[in-house]
């Protein structure tokens, strides 16, 4: 069976125009939602339907929790029982301060009790496929982080996403990508991994060396066609694999998210959202910390689609970016 591809869970990133955007190339296996917080979820907050939109697949949908608060992550599971998806995913490997403050994120990794106790407790909330994703720890302690996926598996959760950091890492360093096979070797549930994916041959490599899923973040903006892409260099001459163009036009691509951020999300999301996605797409092209700088200027999605059809003017040689779809070529 062929190693599963995940869209990772970004803040302001992985919402319904993102997934719709990959989704034009198809063969993600599994799209993370970005981050919801259980407490402002069990409040019923202003912009909490957005967050929960499960297009354009709900079968492939993994809804993302984070919180600090039993209780309120265990309503928030309720809640999401209720919900069509593939399973429910709670963060605990989110290393923003202000999330490891409030004793969220990975933060839970500071003590196996604790984190036990609440997958224990979520357990019993749903019948969805339950699942974590974790860092190395507080610490780069490979000892305690198998102590601690094994608790987490005889407690109930059915698979691990490991990101190969510790805490305070951030970027850094590079991550320890052999913990992962080596952490699937300890446990008896699936282990994914996610971190640094440079390109789809690099997603290839990384889905031979012993792992059940890889999970991708910004490359995945930086290029939505990538897993597509992957699939071609992992099955060539395959039958089954996705249709992709041998070329991508840029500016098309671009005006098509402006678009399904208009039609998915809230007004009130747009800039924020546009400018997070263009942080990474833009290093598509030549001179990208130039277009960010003009593009950030703009609050209105159409003065954004007017800018970057100005650079591609401007530019005409970089509109097109011709992509590898054979391994004889990588």
């Amino acid at each position: 069976m062929a190693v599963s591809f995940l869209l990772a869970p970004m803040a302001e990133l992985s919402h319904r125009a993102l997934r719709e955007l990959i989704e034009i190339f198809g063969n993600c296996d599994e799209y993370f939602t970005e981050m919801i917080s259980a407490g402002a979820l069990i409040s019923g907050g202003p912009f909490e339907a957005w967050y929960l939109d499960p297009g354009p697949c709900p079968q492939r949908l993994v809804y993302q929790l984070v919180g600090a608060n039993p209780e309120h992550l265990a309503q928030a599971v309720r809640l999401l029982n209720t919900q069509e998806c593939a399973g429910i995913d709670l963060n605990m490997g989110c290393s923003a301060p202000a999330i490891v403050r409030a004793g969220a994120g990975v933060r839970w990794m500071a003590s196996l009790d604790r984190a036990g106790a609440l997958i224990k407790l979520l357990r019993k909330q749903t019948t969805r496929r339950l699942s974590v994703k974790l860092r190395i720890g507080m610490e780069d302690d490979f000892e305690y982080l198998v102590e601690f996926c094994k608790r987490l598996e005889s407690e109930g959760v059915e698979r691990i996403t490991l990101h190969p950091r510790t805490a305070r890492e951030k970027f850094k360093r590079r991550p320890r990508w052999e913990y992962v096979s080596r952490l699937r070797s300890a446990v008896h549930i699936p282990v994914a991994g996610n971190g640094d994916i440079a390109d789809a041959q690099e997603l290839v490599r990384r889905a031979a060396e012993g792992c059940d899923a890889i999970m991708v973040g910004r490359l995945a903006i930086r290029a939505p066609w990538i897993f597509a892409q992957a699939r071609h260099l992992e099955r060539p001459g395959a039958g089954n694999r996705p249709s992709l163009p041998e070329s991508i036009d840029l500016e098309e691509l671009g005006l098509r998210f402006l678009e399904l951020l208009a039609r998915y999300q809230p007004r009130e999301f747009h800039p924020s959202r546009a400018h997070r996605f263009f942080a990474y797409f833009c290093d598509n092209f030549t001179w990208a910390t130039y277009l960010k700088n003009r593009l950030n200027r703009e609050t209105e999605l159409s003065a954004m689609a007017a800018c970057l059809s100005a650079y591609c003017r401007d530019h005409p040689e970089e509109r097109t970016r011709r992509l590898t779809l054979s391994p004889g070529l990588a």
